[in-house]
C-alpha cells in the first residue's frame, strides 16, 4: 500500500477544502402575514400554508 512521502501543508489542505462552505437557506416572505419563511413549508407565525 502506497504511503505518502511528506505532510501536507496547512495551505494544501485549507485549498482542498476550499468548497466546503455553509449555503444559505432560501427564504421568502408569507403572502398572509409577511413574515419570512422557507418555501413550501407553513409559516410559523400564522400557520398558512
Amino acid at each position: 500500500m502506497a504511503v505518502p512521502k511528506r505532510r501536507n501543508s496547512k495551505t494544501r489542505a485549507a485549498k482542498r477544502r476550499t468548497h466546503y462552505k455553509i449555503t444559505l437557506k432560501s427564504v421568502v416572505k408569507c403572502s398572509k402575514c409577511g413574515a419570512y419563511k422557507r418555501p413550501h413549508r407553513v409559516c410559523p407565525s400564522c400557520g398558512e400554508y
